[in-house]
């Protein structure tokens, strides 16, 4: 078997579905079932980076509440009481704002490597020809009428 009929066999039997379906299971399995390996690395690393900042900022926001908390009871807190109870809450709601989001991040990131693995499944079989042309010119057969006249013609 040549390598082409290979390749057209391989994109005959592709399933956008199973694309779609492998990265909603493995983040990055559509994107390898599709041959598109470069984009592993954009997907598991947009899904690191969204952790990475959901972990922080629970960590910074878990710091300071515990900080208020501590305020609030009277009792002595990590910053010596250098920070007021307002201070240290308005600190925390942001850290919480800031860690919701990148929930929201995550989620994205998540849903787009599925719509990405889903949209390039349905284009392995989309033939871009090397013979793309686009002629225009003048219509000599509205012209010999007397008319003005002007022809595009696209090959594919």
């Amino acid at each position: 078997m040549s390598d082409t009929a290979h390749i057209l066999d391989w994109r005959a039997r592709h399933q956008p579905a199973r694309a779609a379906i492998y990265s909603a299971i493995l983040p990055g399995a559509g994107q390898v079932y599709n041959r598109k390996y470069w984009k592993v690395p954009i997907v598991l690393g947009g899904l690191g980076v969204s952790y990475w900042f959901i972990q922080d900022n629970n960590k910074n926001y878990q710091r300071y509440k515990n900080a208020y908390l501590d305020v609030v009871n009277g009792r002595p807190d990590e910053f010596n009481g250098l920070y007021g109870g307002d201070q240290l809450r308005n600190v925390a709601d942001t850290y919480h704002r800031w860690r919701d989001l990148s929930y929201v991040a995550f989620g994205l990131v998540y849903a787009l490597n599925i719509v990405d693995a889903s949209v390039d499944g349905y284009f392995v079989r989309f033939d871009v020809s090397n013979n793309l042309t686009l002629q225009a010119g003048p219509s000599l057969g509205l012209m010999a009428q007397g008319a003005a006249g002007f022809t595009l013609s696209v090959n594919l």
